[in-house]
């Protein structure tokens, strides 16, 4: 009988991209990926460290499941990705009901791991022992990157029109709040053409748009690859995917403000399927706390950065990551940042209130920040972004934009949606034969978040 797998996913793309890869493998060997929880032979949690609220939550789906667990006790649970990583066996110790521990260099095991203990238990059948141990394997594994390749697209009848691809694991950098070089390890990047070749089958399925993933995506192949004719191997690889026929768009995330080199902003001028769109975390707009956080770059240096990106891309729209509170964070060093927030004008940002992550220095420093004060801070800097961000949504009213249509929105009344090139929802009256079409759509209305659009066939 076909065992049921389900699998629940925390925290960044990285991790929704090795899910996807985790039930594709699983998928191929003969498991069925399912939905919902309700009638899964297997339930796996895909874990985050990045905040603790992140792992709070996965522990506690965990216990609810260790609850189902007493009344079906032939249900595998199991912990994966970066807690898994970061804690390993003391999970399975903890709490008794987990079957499986892997880490973010394992994932291609889980198959493996999954027919090891259905194949224990029908052997142990007679003398059935509940307290068979858990599988922890949190080891590291050279070419892990390379594992990362396989899609599940279109599970719903649905053609997938766009995908995430890996291209590489781990960080080099050590931002001092920051756990992701502890749980994933060092930087390995995939060859050029392997990458490419994943990006060819996926176009050859109907995917148009592809995503290229990193935890520092722009640090791409700078150990094993190295600059060319002054490009760096992150821009030859973008230049590579660039001639895929077929492909219409190409993202990425997520970069660092010191891998927008002369060659990186050139490329947005001189690809046109690079969208005009940069994620360009800046973190603070202090001085003293881009020091303290080992960020590597200064308030003015990141300015000159945006300038230049704006002065080959006049259309480019900027996102970016804000942490409030970070340990010793003055007064004046909120107004840095909130000024910043100001002057640039993002078109979005992620606004995170620090979180302490244990065996990370600035979880040491002293003058560590109340709960209420990281919440106002946080209130003041979402106030200016929501501000600019409606502003700028209310100024495309009336203009004609190119989405790439991606399917039905299940939230929005089923309305079907795109994304501008700047990377901005449009929600429209449609059907499914516009799935996967590059459609001008007149936007009518506009709130902070979404815009509201007419393709422009109709009104011809």
């Amino acid at each position: 009988l076909m065992k049921k797998v389900y699998i629940k996913t925390y925290g960044c793309q990285m991790n929704e991209r090795d899910s996807e890869a985790v039930a594709a493998m699983l998928r191929a060997r003969g498991y069925a990926i399912i939905p919902s929880e309700a009638d899964a032979d297997v339930i796996l949690l895909n874990t985050c460290s990045v905040r603790d609220l992140a792992e709070q939550k996965a522990i506690g789906k965990m216990t609810t499941l260790a609850h189902l667990k007493r009344r079906k006790p032939d249900l595998v649970l199991g912990y994966l990705g970066c807690m898994a990583q970061s804690r390993g066996g003391a999970l399975a110790e903890k709490q008794s009901a987990v079957d499986l521990v892997v880490g973010t260099q394992r994932f291609h095991h889980v198959p493996d791991y999954l027919d090891q203990i259905f194949t224990r238990r029908c052997e142990d059948a007679d003398s059935y022992d509940e307290e068979l141990k858990a599988i922890v394997d949190t080891a590291e594994e050279p070419g892990s990157e390379s594992t990362i390749r396989d899609h599940v697209l279109g599970t719903n009848g649905n053609r997938q029109v766009t995908a995430f691809v890996s291209i590489m694991q781990g960080c080099d950098m050590y931002c001092s709040f920051c756990i992701v070089p502890y749980t994933r390890g060092s930087e390995r990047s995939r060859p050029i053409a392997e990458i490419v070749e994943e990006i060819q089958q996926l176009v050859d399925q109907g995917v148009q748009e592809v995503t290229l993933l990193g935890q520092i995506v722009t640090s791409y192949g700078r150990k094993d690859i190295g600059k060319q004719d002054g490009k760096s191997a992150f821009v030859q690889l973008l230049e590579a995917v660039h001639e895929v026929e077929g492909l219409e768009r190409i993202r990425f995330t997520s970069p660092h403000p010191k891998g927008f080199g002369d060659d990186l902003i050139q490329a947005y001028r001189d690809l046109p399927k690079l969208c005009e769109h940069a994620h360009l975390p800046v973190q603070s707009g202090s001085n003293r706390l881009l020091k303290a956080m080992n960020r590597g770059y200064t308030r003015e240096w990141y300015l000159r950065i945006l300038d230049k990106l704006r002065e080959a891309q006049p259309k480019i729209a900027i996102s970016t990551d804000i942490i409030v509170g970070f340990p010793g964070e003055t007064e004046e060093d909120f107004e840095h940042t909130a000024s910043l927030m100001r002057e640039v004008e993002f078109d979005q940002a992620y606004i995170f209130k620090y979180s302490p992550r244990r065996d990370t220095p600035a979880a040491e420093l002293p003058d560590q920040l109340s709960d209420d004060e990281k919440e106002r801070r946080n209130q003041i800097v979402l106030e200016i972004l929501n501000d600019r961000m409606a502003r700028k949504n209310q100024e495309l009213v009336g203009q004609t934009v190119e989405i790439l249509v991606e399917g039905r929105s299940e939230k929005a009344g089923k309305r079907m949606f795109g994304r501008t090139r700047t990377n901005k929802i449009v929600l429209f009256d449609g059907d499914e034969p516009h799935q996967g079409e590059l459609l001008p759509v007149c936007i009518e209305r506009a709130t902070t978040i979404t815009l509201y659009g007419n393709p422009a066939i109709h009104n011809l």
